[in-house]
């Protein structure tokens, strides 16, 4: 009996010790907390934030990767995901690479664009005729073969379809090319008789006025001034100059092909605008030719006059892109503006990336005005002088430039050729600075519909308003252009991009949602996963609960 009464006293006593123990243990964790338990190893800590990450994320798939699952089925998921990230990787390759190589898409406007908001072309009208063959007038070529023949000979050589002198040196070294071509200019009131404006009868002199071209001597109506086109050193043979009471609207150049007119600009602008389409509402010009001074050793039997149209502020080349115009026509020309315009978020882009130049990017050394006719002029000018040490008389030049002579015809034939047959932009022997000649961001062009009937020039001596007729000259043929807008409104095409910033990261975010249910808030998770939650399971230890 005392026995068990002793046996009942000791247990109580062990349990009441262990109790005590207990107490103090827990006395002493909140006396010393760093004795209580210790840091977690780093790839313990990394396990536990992975299957936490695994349990809570809102990716797709991931949750089997942190529970307790057959190897099969794991092995399965982990295919799956595998393919899920290589197909997700190559379509966002793919946006990136279209992004980084072809921002750029042309596509048209949403809205179109009044006729008024653009210039009317620059009309450039060259005539068959280089000289007038004419025994009265003296300008024909005599027995006594004098200086002032050859000259003449020596300059229509560069403008016929002529080869080159056999001699190596030319036959005159003193040659003054602009003087010959006035002295060869047929008289401009019988070749020019009568023109019309915007419903106005005009003097054909107060519209046109001749210019310099590589066919000799031209007529162009609407260009921009010669100070306003070519820069301060280069060569103006000025051939007419504006009266101070012709016309005041030559006093602006308030337009520009990127910036368009002023806001506050009156109609009658500069350059030229119509306010309406039609034949009535544009340029008719009535043109006459003599068959009997024709010089047919020019260009063989070909009469008539080649009708060149283009934006006011491009340089044209005659021989590459003009409308033939016969004889006792009546031609038709209606214009269908193309425009092309770009968006300023494409403008921000480099050139190389765009394909395209603005005005500021490239900076020509004898045009103010960039466009890519005016740079293919300038490369070719470049080049020739290269090739031949020369240029054309019609090419732009600095006061030092020589002139090619006779000598140098030939030459300056296998230069058009040469670069005819190459690619400005991969000239292998120029530099690329002179001959990378992109299309201007900013461009304008004008596509025509062509239609011409039988015109009897005979009949207008019955119509009182074409008196002048019956003071020009017997024997003359004539043919009359008209040219104007077909429609009143035009649809323009612009540069736009093909993926901004936010679109870019919209295709990111739709292709990364669809293979996988990863938005900004799952990437989130992942870096707090990996940061701040790792950091905090790492510094509490394993006795903390």
């Amino acid at each position: 009996m005392p026995s068990t009464v002793h046996s009942r006293n000791m247990s109580e006593s062990k349990d009441f010790t262990i109790h005590m123990t207990d107490e103090d243990q827990t006395l002493e964790k909140y006396k010393n907390p760093k004795a209580s338990y210790k840091r977690k190893s780093l790839v313990r800590g990394v396990k536990e934030i992975c299957g936490e990450f695994c349990s809570d994320t809102s990716i797709h798939g991931f949750q089997y990767f942190g529970q307790q699952r057959p190897r099969k089925e794991i092995c399965f998921w982990i295919i799956v995901f595998v393919i899920l990230i290589y197909l997700c990787s190559s379509i966002i390759v793919r946006i990136y690479v279209k992004w980084r190589e072809s921002p750029v898409i042309v596509s048209f406007s949403d809205h179109s664009t009044p006729i008024w908001n653009i210039p009317f072309p620059r009309v450039t009208i060259c005539p068959e005729v280089k000289r007038s063959i004419n025994v009265s007038s003296g300008k024909n070529f005599t027995s006594d073969f004098n200086r002032t023949q050859l000259e003449d000979t020596l300059t229509l050589m560069h403008m016929c379809d002529a080869e080159s002198l056999l001699e190596e040196e030319p036959l005159l070294r003193d040659m003054d090319f602009v003087r010959s071509l006035k002295r060869m200019l047929p008289e401009y009131d019988r070749y020019l008789l009568l023109c019309y404006w915007s419903g106005d009868w005009i003097s054909c002199d107060r519209l046109f006025y001749p210019v310099y071209t590589d066919e000799g001597i031209c007529y162009a109506f609407n260009s921009l001034e010669m100070a306003h086109m070519y820069r301060d050193d280069v060569v103006k043979n000025n051939m007419r100059e504006v009266p101070d009471d012709e016309w005041p609207i030559y006093d602006t150049g308030r337009w520009s092909l990127e910036e368009g007119y002023a806001a506050a600009t009156d109609l009658d602008t500069y350059p030229r605008r119509l306010a309406n389409s039609g034949a009535h509402a544009g340029l008719v010009v009535y043109l006459q030719c003599f068959p009997h001074e024709l010089d047919y050793t020019c260009n063989g039997p070909m009469e008539g006059y080649k009708v060149m149209l283009h934006s006011p502020d491009d340089v044209p080349s005659v021989s590459k892109h003009f409308v033939r115009i016969s004889m006792d026509k009546e031609v038709m020309i209606a214009l269908k503006p193309k425009m092309i315009t770009t968006s300023p978020e494409v403008a921000a882009y480099e050139p190389a990336k765009r394909l395209c130049f603005m005005n500021k990017d490239r900076q020509l050394a004898f045009y103010k005005i960039y466009s890519q006719k005016n740079c293919e002029r300038e490369c070719l000018t470049n080049y020739t002088l290269k090739e031949c040490g020369c240029v054309h008389f019609s090419m732009p030049r600095s006061n030092d430039t020589p002139v090619c002579l006779e000598n140098n015809i030939d030459c300056q034939l296998y230069a058009q050729r040469w670069m005819s047959a190459y690619t400005l932009a991969t000239v292998a022997d120029t530099p690329s600075d002179d001959c990378n000649c992109l299309p201007a961001c900013t461009s304008l062009e004008y596509e025509t519909e062509i239609s011409e009937g039988y015109y009897d020039a005979k009949a207008l001596k019955g119509y009182k308003k074409f008196y002048k007729y019956d003071f020009a000259s017997p024997g003359g043929k004539t043919a009359v252009v008209s040219i104007y807008f077909k429609e009143i409104q035009f649809i323009t095409s612009r540069r736009s991009e093909v993926y901004g910033f936010t679109d870019l990261l919209a295709n990111f975010g739709g292709v990364f949602g669809l293979f996988m249910g990863i938005s900004i808030l799952s990437v989130v998770e992942i870096i707090y996963h990996l940061s701040l939650r790792l950091w905090s399971n790492l510094t509490h230890g394993v006795g903390e609960s």
